[in-house]
């Protein structure tokens, strides 16, 4: 898999976004109402990226850096949104190849600890974050109150290239 950036305006990340807030709907009921100003995700506020398997879109993930948004004692915080990958394309390790890239480029930023936010109902989000370091914070951000809804970071200064 090759990762592009993109603006979240592009015709491939429009497609896998919608894609995701489908699956969002099957598994919840609704589609997902966090609000998400596509500004958010070009610089320097964030970055959106699309991955592709040749020609074909199959993977997405964004970033948005959050200031606002104290973890661990560190407002060099980044967060993760629309992680996703086609579900013909899942089992490969895209999703971790995808985390990987966005945490690269968030430290590369500055950023000392990534954050997100999932649910209760994505048992495949939580193992990938589970095995990747992530660990509970308190909740934030628009489902902060759900009981669905599961908040996790990871100290990117710890984290080695």
């Amino acid at each position: 898999m090759h990762v592009v950036r993109r603006g979240l305006g592009h015709p491939d990340a429009r497609r896998l976004v919608e894609e995701v807030q489908q699956e969002y709907v099957a598994r919840y009921g609704g589609r997902d109402d966090t609000p998400v100003d596509p500004a958010m995700f070009e610089p320097p506020a964030g970055a959106f990226f699309v991955g592709y398997r040749g020609s074909a879109p199959v993977a997405t993930g964004g970033l948005r850096f959050r200031a606002d948004l104290e973890v661990w004692g560190s407002r060099a915080t980044a967060e993760i949104k629309r992680m996703y990958v086609v579900p013909s394309a899942r089992g490969a390790g895209l999703a971790r190849r995808m985390l990987a890239h966005l945490e690269a480029v968030a430290r590369s930023h500055g950023a000392e600890v990534m954050v997100l936010e999932t649910g209760a109902r994505q048992p495949e989000a939580l193992a990938l974050y589970a095995s990747s370091g992530y660990r509970p914070i308190p909740g934030f951000g628009h489902y902060r109150d759900s009981e669905l809804s599961r908040c996790l970071a990871v100290r990117l200064v710890d984290r080695v290239d």
